[in-house]
């Protein structure tokens, strides 16, 4: 008897790979080319095929498991030793065979022989093939007209596996991405980001791995691909995610269809999917797919974890807001927000329900500052720019940031730490046509009046004019949400989650003030500050917003010397 050893084959790096899946188990049969593992590295996810037929002996491997190529997967038995094993008879004597066992090793016929013999055939038909050029047509994506082009996940001289999203399309109902045809490398993209684009229309040109692939595989070696051969089901981890934990609370009976098991090849998502799916504790058989040839998404993953949550209150008890037609009661117009409303509704959201908000309000004496402010008038004109109340109220927060740093702080994931910033970089809220972005100005304590005043127009304008990038929204440590040229006398911002403490800045008003002899107007403005009670106590919030009013309204306060003097 003998037994062959499957092996993890050449997966295109040296890193380990980890095992997602098992899909096979010990007396499991199994045929070349079956699909026995998932492994996943950190760019693609890839289903390793049996290189022999046979019946499984053992499994040498588990999930969770970190493989390289040439590691041992499982040992098999060639289905025509098993028989023979089974079914032969003794010999009648010491050295000759019975009749029975001749007829049952010269007249036997594996199947799995003849498929074994087939795939050798076509590996060297293949040898024989030069590579070719793939033109790369928009597939089926349903009636929508024109799409967008909203990423490029490839690019020219990259090597595609079969399934590999190239880019990604967004419609009015959907994003979609656009799977690689084939194996082989990108030669040329013919579409940008932001493109419109229709269905037939080229996207790509690939060339095919042809003989290039043909050359490198060892006689016999299986390609990486997908199967449709139903497999045994990978045994399931005991342990829930949260995502599941809800859909047993909430899903009701017939809602949903019944489970597909993740490794069934009738599943036909990317590896970006399916790591999604796998970080939501989402079964994908319980997901609907949208895509071209009935491909999931990382759409339909969302959209699915959505609909579970609303489904169940995301397991806050919070009752769904009744559903009701306006158009009942005169004309209505259902206008779709925009994807950035969307995002900032979703954000919004998530931090009101994760934040247990405190606001304290306080107003700042700005009359001297606001001086000071005018007889810079004419030097903002010599330098070409704006000198507003802004710039000022930056430079005073991160005054504030630094003598309170409590402020300047994320709480860990993990709920037991908090993450302390060295680096104090401020995002203001802009109001854009297409809804509200947050930029941020880096290092702004090591940055003059005049510097901060650049950035903000030049920030405030690139948002409005739809050129922000993703990086010049990221990394905040505080923000500052400013109304004053609206209106107003206050309002309780909501903290701009992971950050732990937002500035609210209203309109300026001319008071009467008490100097001990009469009333003399002073221009106060009115100072709301929210902030993150887990990380933030009363105390500290107290200590924060004084010193940010006492810096602004001051003349004579160290801080109030250095906001001056950087200008």
């Amino acid at each position: 008897m003998s037994k062959q050893t499957v092996k993890v084959p050449d997966i295109g790096t040296d890193e380990p790979a980890e095992v997602t899946e098992v899909l096979v188990s010990e007396g499991d049969s199994v045929e070349v080319e079956q699909s026995i593992i998932v492994l996943e590295t950190d760019k693609a996810s890839v289903e390793v095929p049996s290189s022999h037929g046979g019946k499984v002996v053992s499994v040498l491997v588990k999930e969770g498991d970190q493989l390289k190529t040439g590691a041992a997967i499982i040992e098999v038995q060639s289905e025509a030793e098993v028989q023979t094993d089974e079914e032969a008879p003794v010999p009648a004597e010491q050295g000759q065979p019975s009749a029975g066992a001749k007829d049952a090793t010269a007249d036997y016929e594996s199947p799995s022989a003849e498929h074994r013999e087939e795939k050798r055939e076509e590996g060297k038909r293949e040898a024989t093939e030069a590579p070719k050029e793939i033109n790369v047509p928009v597939p089926d994506i349903g009636d929508v007209g024109d799409v967008e082009v909203i990423e490029i996940s490839v690019a020219v001289g990259d090597q595609v596996e079969e399934g590999d999203t190239l880019l990604v399309l967004e419609s009015d109902k959907a994003s979609m991405e656009i799977p690689s045809p084939a194996s082989g490398k990108v030669l040329k993209l013919l579409v940008g980001e932001g493109d419109k684009v229709k269905q037939g229309q080229q996207i790509a040109v690939l060339q095919s791995a042809g003989a290039a692939v043909a050359e490198k595989a060892p006689e016999g070696k299986p390609e990486t691909k997908r199967t449709e051969k139903p497999v045994s089901p990978p045994e399931q981890r005991p342990t829930t995610t949260p995502v599941q934990q809800t859909q047993a609370a909430a899903a009701q009976p017939g809602e949903l269809p019944p489970a597909v098991e993740a490794g069934d090849g009738s599943l036909h998502a990317g590896p970006a999917v399916r790591r999604l799916a796998r970080q939501l504790g989402v079964d994908l058989g319980k997901v609907k797919p949208t895509g071209p040839r009935k491909r999931y998404t990382k759409e339909d993953v969302r959209n699915y974890v959505n609909k579970v949550i609303a489904r169940g209150g995301a397991g806050t008890g919070i009752p769904q807001v009744p559903a009701v037609d306006f158009a009942e009661f005169g004309e209505i117009n259902r206008v779709k927000m925009s994807k950035i409303k969307r995002s900032t509704a979703a954000n919004m959201h998530r931090a009101w329900l994760n934040v247990p908000h405190v606001s304290q309000f306080d107003d700042a004496d700005i009359t001297e500052l606001e001086s000071f402010r005018k007889e810079k008038k004419a030097e903002a004109e010599k330098r070409g720019v704006k000198l507003t109340p802004l710039p000022f109220i930056f430079k005073a927060c991160a005054l504030a940031l630094k003598a309170e740093p409590s402020f300047n702080v994320s709480l860990d994931p993990d709920g037991e730490h908090i993450i302390e910033k060295h680096y104090i970089n401020i995002g203001m809220a802009v109001d854009t046509p297409a809804g509200l972005m947050v930029p941020v100005i880096r290092d702004v304590d090591k940055k003059d009046i005049w510097q901060l005043a650049e950035e903000t127009v030049a920030l405030a304008t690139k948002a409005r004019d739809g050129k922000l990038l993703p990086k010049d929204m990221q990394g905040g440590c505080f923000s500052i949400s400013s109304l004053g040229a609206i209106g107003g006398q206050g309002f309780t911002p909501v903290v701009n989650t992971p950050e732990v403490g937002i500035l609210g800045v209203s309109k300026a008003a001319i008071k009467p003030f008490w100097d001990g002899k009469a009333f003399v107007p002073h221009t106060f403005l009115p100072l709301s500050l929210s902030y993150d009670h887990r990380a933030v106590n009363g105390a500290d919030a107290g200590r924060f917003l004084t010193h940010l009013v006492k810096t602004l309204s001051s003349e004579t306060s160290d801080d109030a010397l250095v906001l001056r003097g950087h200008a």
